[in-house]
């Protein structure tokens, strides 16, 4: 019930005067990708990186297993073209899916919890992830910037978690087969479709199919080029 109100809420506010659904800790760089609502302390250096893995590796593994089709995006689409894997350095995760997927996975998949089993050390382990979809997805503008990020797959146990954005051709008339997330990246249809089927982090999962374009449009041709990180 609590979920039905926030949504008629959602709907009811313009993009301009919205408040903030997905909230963080705040105050470093490091603190802003951890979700407020489960982060105690912050994962530490040697175990942020496995953290991420199996983040991406649950996340793939539970949509492909609903026939939702969902791909890695931004820096983690970047890891993939450098070594099919997460950078060292990456803080979080980004995928996108289409605006009709969202929209399926508010109606059918939002905010339920899942298990992910995994083996560490010759022990099995298991992990437990919400997907938590905005309520304010539905809104086609950027707005006062507070809901750029549609949905959000969040590891219980810490509060790390997996960006989850919506492309949408958002304006068919004046600028048909151009997609865009609400954070102002922009694709065309060609660039996107029909996507790539590859690997990353060692499990199944989609690329776009112009990945070398669109990683060149945010990055610049010397993210493909340059072997030395200035971080």
């Amino acid at each position: 019930m609590r979920f039905l109100h926030l949504l008629g809420l959602a709907f009811a506010a313009t993009p301009i005067s919205a408040w903030k659904y997905f909230h963080e800790p705040g105050g470093s760089l490091e603190l802003g990708h951890y979700d407020a609502r489960y982060f105690n302390e912050t994962v530490s250096y040697d175990d942020h990186l496995p953290a991420l893995r199996y983040l991406i590796r649950s996340y793939l593994k539970t949509l492909r297993e609903h026939n939702v089709e969902t791909w890695i995006a931004h820096g983690s689409l970047l890891g993939w073209w450098w070594n099919g894997q997460i950078m060292p350095w990456d803080y979080d995760l980004d995928v996108q899916v289409s605006s009709s997927t969202l929209f399926w996975l508010g109606d059918n998949m939002n905010r339920t919890e899942h298990e992910y089993t995994y083996e560490e050390n010759g022990k099995s382990k298991t992990k437990h992830y919400l997907l938590d979809v905005n309520p304010f997805h539905s809104q086609l503008t950027r707005g006062n910037g507070h809901n750029i990020i549609d949905a959000r797959w969040i590891d219980m146990s810490n509060g790390m978690f997996i960006d989850i954005t919506g492309v949408a051709e958002r304006d068919p008339v004046q600028s048909p087969g151009i997609w865009s997330c609400r954070n102002n990246h922009r694709y065309k249809t060609t660039d996107l479709y029909p996507m790539r089927y590859t690997e990353f982090e060692g499990v199944p999962t989609m690329v776009p199919y112009n990945f070398e374009r669109i990683l060149i449009d945010e990055y610049s041709v010397n993210a493909l080029v340059t072997t030395e990180w200035l971080g």
